[in-house]
């Protein structure tokens, strides 16, 4: 009972949302039904992808000692730990609801705050993928161009707001519930 008090507005949320969408195919109201369309799909497409990112991430926390992700993505790394973290976020695939647990488990494994920012940042705007389909239509200079510009700001705003947070002593509330406290 006490997870229901506690949230108690993302709960009517999520009713309000059932709701509307039922109300919508019931009374014919297309946007409301295309919203409830995207997102069985969107909900399809998560239910196929996360089961096996959640086992790699599983097997990553097996796998993977804490003192590897310490020195190469922790606070003694340096300003490689940030390369580290973009190639990795480069070979990411299905997008941040993958790249959110795996940003998670880095973290809870040792990588500072700034270079768990800049692998999102990375993943949201450098995979593979998304690179080889940018250059296909847009071109390759675009593309070159695009990375100039954005990684190194990655680079800076994610160094610039993990010390910001990290000054400020704050840490991922999971963990805290998780480890206990700081």
């Amino acid at each position: 009972m006490s997870y229901l008090r506690q949230n108690r507005l993302a709960l009517g949320l999520a009713a309000g949302f059932l709701l509307f969408v039922g109300a919508s195919r019931l009374g014919g109201f297309a946007p409301g039904r295309d919203m409830g369309g995207h997102f069985v799909s969107f909900l399809r497409d998560m239910l196929r992808v996360l089961p096996a990112v959640f086992i790699l991430i599983g097997l990553f926390d097996v796998w993977v000692k804490r003192q590897t992700v310490e020195k190469h993505l922790g606070h003694g790394a340096g300003l490689v730990s940030y390369l580290w973290a973009l190639l990795l976020a480069g070979t990411a695939v299905g997008g941040l609801h993958v790249a959110f647990p795996i940003a998670y488990a880095l973290h809870v494994k040792g990588a500072r705050l700034g270079v768990v920012l800049a692998y999102l940042a990375g993943a949201a705007i450098c995979r593979v993928p998304m690179t080889l389909f940018e250059a296909s239509f847009l071109g390759w200079r675009f593309t070159v161009v695009r990375f100039a510009v954005s990684l190194p700001l990655v680079v800076l705003t994610s160094a610039l707001l993990g010390a910001w947070f990290e000054r400020r002593g704050y840490r991922l509330p999971a963990l805290e519930d998780a480890h206990g406290a700081p």
